[in-house]
């Protein structure tokens, strides 16, 4: 008997695969979980045939889980070696565990990304602080996630006595700190561009009011019903259309990214400053269901495993 082939999901948290679970299942497509959180393959053993998408968090340590990427890398080689089909591969991984990485490749492609200073010690990040103006600066993991440990500061003072009270290790997990020009953002909203299949599908704007930890998934919504808000947390953006679209099409392209969410803001001057790229991707729900065009994050991202499982069954099929 011919060995089946399914789309394998692999991930480390069941709430953001199970939405992707249900949308595959309404494709008609065989689906298995590997949730690498913990687990095993065999080394000299082939994986089974079939279509692998890679959904590791930079949050995951977050969750407990802080060795999974290793694992995740480590799978990926495997089936890499074997020539299986990968969607957000080793590539992918290594820019979504590192905001060092993405800048580079960002800038690489064009991109305008804010002033940085990369950091590791206490020392350094107090002298980096002292470079920023009157508007102060954020501090940001290098391996993040959800907006998780991103702080903004005045001034150097206020940053140095933080620090008097906590560890480098309580504010990054791989000791590297990003310390980053603050740029106010335009209306307090910065916009997140998702790509499926490598090409533009939408455009969100989302609200900043509550802090920057702005993970767009169902499971993530801290208080959407939050009195202050004027307006909703994510918004779609019909019609949305910048110039630079098409070089973060070709920024995914040579990064081997298929499936992610760029995001980025626009200055009081127009300025539009990139600054995270999340290869694990969520969509929000209520954004899709409130936009009066039809959009399906998810079940657009089903149709395309689809089209991939339907091409290596093909080509199984002939050999």
């Amino acid at each position: 008997m011919s060995e089946a082939i399914r789309v394998y999901v692999l991930h480390e948290n069941q709430e953001w695969y199970k939405p992707l679970q249900e949308a595959l299942a309404a494709e008609g497509i065989p689906n298995t979980e590997w949730n690498l959180a913990a687990g095993q393959f065999i080394l000299n053993q082939a994986p089974p045939l079939g279509v692998f998408y890679s959904k590791m968090s930079a949050s995951s340590y977050s969750r407990g889980h802080l060795h999974a990427k290793h694992f995740m890398a480590a799978t990926l080689e495997w089936l890499s070696a074997h020539g299986r089909r990968v969607i957000n591969g080793k590539r992918a991984l290594e820019l979504e565990v590192s905001k060092v990485a993405q800048h580079i490749s960002l800038q690489a492609h064009g991109l305008r990304t804010p002033n940085t200073v990369v950091v590791h010690g206490k020392k350094a990040a107090i002298a980096a602080s002292k470079k920023f103006g009157s508007a102060g600066f954020i501090i940001k993991p290098n391996q993040g996630g959800k907006g998780q440990g991103v702080q903004h500061f005045s001034d150097s003072e206020a940053f140095e006595s933080f620090l008097s009270v906590v560890t480098m290790d309580d504010l990054t997990v791989d000791g590297l700190l990003l310390i980053q020009a603050y740029i106010p953002p335009k209306s307090q909203r910065i916009i997140r561009m998702e790509f499926i299949e490598g090409k533009f599908y939408y455009a969100v704007q989302v609200d900043t009011g509550g802090g920057f930890e702005l993970c767009p998934a169902d499971a993530c919504e801290i208080d959407p019903t939050r009195p202050d808000r004027a307006l909703p947390s994510f918004q779609i953006l019909e019609d949305f259309w910048i110039p630079e679209i098409e070089k973060c099409e070709a920024f995914l392209q040579a990064n081997q990214i298929e499936i992610a969410g760029m995001e980025f803001l626009e200055s009081e001057e127009g300025d539009r400053y990139f600054y995270d790229v999340n290869t694990n991707t969520n969509y929000n729900t209520k954004a899709e269901q409130d936009c009066p065009s039809s959009y399906e994050g998810l079940q657009q991202v089903a149709r395309f495993l689809k089209k991939e499982w339907e091409i290596v069954q093909g080509v199984n099929a002939v050999v």
